[in-house]
Order: structure tokens, then sequence, then C-alpha cells
């Protein structure tokens, strides 16, 4: 396998267009003018991304607070993020993304290191895009305990 292309700071984000939970299309350029979290995890509904869904929630006060506004990508179709956002109560879009090609265009989709084992399957990754639509934070293979307060502090919020 090819390693996958990763996206670094000062780089254009990668046009999206995605239906949320409800179907409805959400696009990163509708957040044109306000800097966005975008951050890709492998299912919904799983220990581990329930973890990091939850810490965003929680947080979603203060990121907003500070002119952040939050998105989570994941290969699950909208009906399975509808439930998970839903059994979560969770307060900001979930996209879906079944064909992987946002989250490969993101670098989030490759070659990881899983139980030991080199697979092909989506990296947990958090981005922050700038008002320009430029990459401001790149962070792959984060953890999903703790990473949204290791975020905030990295951007100082």
């Amino acid at each position: 396998m090819a390693p996958t292309a990763r996206l670094e700071v000062g780089d254009v984000a990668p046009a999206f267009s995605l239906p949320d939970a409800d179907g409805n299309t959400v696009s990163l350029a509708d957040f044109a003018g306000r800097k966005v979290i975008v951050y890709f995890y492998p299912a919904a509904s799983t220990p581990g991304c329930t973890k990091q869904a939850c810490d965003f929630r929680d947080s979603l006060a203060e990121l907003n607070g500070a002119g952040l506004d939050v998105l989570g990508i994941s290969p699950d179709k909208p009906q399975k993020l509808a439930a998970f956002r839903d059994a979560e109560e969770l307060t900001f879009p979930l996209l879906s993304d079944p064909e992987r090609s946002t989250l490969e265009a993101w670098g989030a989709f490759g070659e990881k290191t899983m139980y030991g084992k080199t697979v092909k399957g989506v990296i947990r990754s958090t981005f922050v895009v700038d008002e320009q639509g430029k990459i401001e934070v790149a962070q792959y293979n984060v953890k999903a305990t703790g990473h949204v307060a290791k975020l905030r502090r990295d951007i100082s919020v």
C-alpha cells in the first residue's frame, strides 16, 4: 500500500459536500469566513468514537464561543449517524462519506497500524480550517480519549 498523502498547515482545505445525519447537504464552503474543526473518525457508536464525539459535544459551547464550529465525518450512512447523534445528544453536524472520497482527500483514510498489524482504514484525524479555508492545524493518528482537551490547549480555547 502506498503511503497516504497528508495535509499540512497552510494547505488549502479540500472542498466537500456531504449529507448530514438528516440527509441535508453540508459543504465546507458553508463555513467560509469562520473557523471550523473538521474531525474524521472510524465508526459511529463505537466506544472510542463515542468518547471523542461526547468530548466535542461537552466542549462545544467554549469552541463556538471562540468562533469555532465542529464537523464530524465518518464513512457511516446518514441513518447510522442519526441514531448516534440522537443516542449521544450530539449538537454538531455529523457527515456521511461512505465512498471515502473526502476522507482520502484529507489524508484520513489509508494505512494504519491496528493491534500490531498494518491495515487500511480511517485514520482518526482532526483539522482546524481558518476563515480563508486554509489548514491551521493538522493532527493525524489522534487518540479518541483526551484529544479534545489537548486540541483546546493547542489552540488556546
